[in-house]
């Protein structure tokens, strides 16, 4: 039987989602803004906000759907996995409960010391802004400001890298949190692991190095992720023998705890001279992170799918020993003031060898308009990152006016700062 599976998103992430299972099965996707890549690959879309649960819901039964993928995370706080389950359609995401994994940073922490997760750094949460400031005050060394919401990548501070105490507690004092984690400030070289998870099950994927920060040598306010690298093997060039196998023991503990989940489990780490640490979790696929994964994944995803609804084991993953390097085309202005609604070009002969993943576009009859985030990114494969990353940089040749492009992400001399960084790191 030829499955029918929905895909909810109009990302990137949900591009390269589109592109993994097109050709094994009658594929079809809502989001609220029109993806021309996925569209193409699509028997159908429509146009509905990811969060719109009934709508959805209903777009499922209309064409049948056997399955589904929930990309953003922002459907999966709305309980968008949830509905869809309960309509007998099998969400591959987490339902509502699940997702405050990633959806409440509060709850994150508190989970992780309750059940003795590895890797958690020392942190304390807050309702009121004011003790926050004093907390800053007090503490001993510098913090990580988190607000306890989604806030798409952006919202966290760190003080003694990209603010001063003094305006950690403006941000605090300016911004409309409801509750925050304030949580010591974790020194290396981040990297994440992305998991598939069905019944306790965990299948890992490579390890990627996302690029949050907007400009080369990594200047510039933290972005959604302006591009990202994986290598040949699942580590990093900066990782020593046992760093991915610890990172993947803190992940099966999760699962450990938290025996319901179902989905696509993301952690984030820090590499610290004492091994990894967590910066966050996240329930479903990274954006770029999906996009160095799934064009290597040479199991079919559809398998991966099937077995999880299905109560079978979940297939083991191999993948294409090659390197991947993903560099996004973003506004001008991004991710500060973006210009939405302009007019581009995407020059689409100009990729060559690279993959071409559209993202927060929305494509109208006379052409593709930027929104507020990412427009599309280009990603090379090669047998060395050094090759990925040249297939990649000649491809944001795609790029035309009013689009700005992170040019380092990848290449060799920004992979030595890393691996010197934590050479000095492990020496000191």
């Amino acid at each position: 039987m030829t499955e029918t599976v929905l895909l909810v998103g109009g990302g990137g992430r949900e591009h390269a989602i589109a592109r993994s299972l097109a050709g094994d099965c009658d594929l079809y996707a809502c989001a609220s803004n029109r993806n021309p890549g996925i569209r193409r690959l699509a028997e159908g879309t429509a146009v509905i906000d990811e969060t719109a649960v009934e709508e959805i819901v209903d777009y499922a039964t209309e064409v049948e759907a056997t399955l589904a993928v929930i990309g953003p995370e922002s459907a999966l706080e709305a309980g968008v996995a949830d509905a869809l389950d309960d309509a007998g359609v099998y969400a591959f995401g987490p339902r509502e409960a699940e997702a405050r994994i990633e959806t409440d940073k509060a709850y994150q922490r508190r989970f992780m010391r309750d059940n003795d997760v590895p890797g958690c750094p020392a942190f304390e949460t807050f309702e009121d802004m004011e003790a926050a400031c004093d907390y800053i005050d007090s503490f001993d060394g510098d913090l990580a400001v988190k607000p306890a919401g989604l806030t798409g990548g952006k919202g966290v501070r760190v003080i003694g890298d990209q603010v001063t105490p003094e305006e950690a507690k403006a941000y605090l004092r300016d911004a409309d949190y409801d509750r925050v984690v304030l949580e010591e400030r974790l020194v290396g070289e981040e990297f994440t692991v992305q998991a598939f998870v069905a019944d306790g099950d965990v299948r890992v994927t490579p390890a990627v190095q996302d690029h949050k920060r907007a400009y080369e040598g990594d200047e510039g306010p933290n972005t959604g992720g302006m591009g990202s690298y994986s290598d040949a093997s699942l580590d990093l060039p900066f990782m020593a023998e046992g760093d991915y196998a610890a990172a993947v023991e803190i992940i099966q503990a999760v699962v450990d705890a938290l025996p319901e989940y179902k989905g696509v489990l993301y952690g984030q780490f820090m590499l610290t001279v004492d091994g990894p640490k967590v910066v966050e979790f996240n329930a479903r696929f990274g954006d770029p992170e999906a996009m160095n994964t799934l064009p290597v994944l040479r199991t079919p995803f559809i398998d991966v799918l099937t077995a999880a609804r299905d109560g079978e084991s979940l297939p083991d993953l191999n993948f294409e020993k090659q390197a991947t390097v993903c560099k996004y085309a973003v506004p001008e202005g991004y991710p500060t003031d973006p210009v939405a609604g302009a007019r581009i070009e995407v020059d689409e002969e100009s990729v060559g060898n690279a993959l071409l993943f559209y993202a927060s576009v929305d494509e109208r009859d006379d052409g593709i308009y930027t929104t507020t985030s990412r427009s599309f990114a280009v990603v090379g494969l090669g047998n060395t990152i050094t090759k990925a990353e040249g297939i990649a940089d000649g491809a944001l040749a795609a790029a035309g006016e009013g689009l700005r492009v992170r040019h380092d992400i990848g290449k060799r001399e920004l992979l030595r700062e890393r691996i010197d960084h934590m050479n000095e790191l492990r020496t000191s």
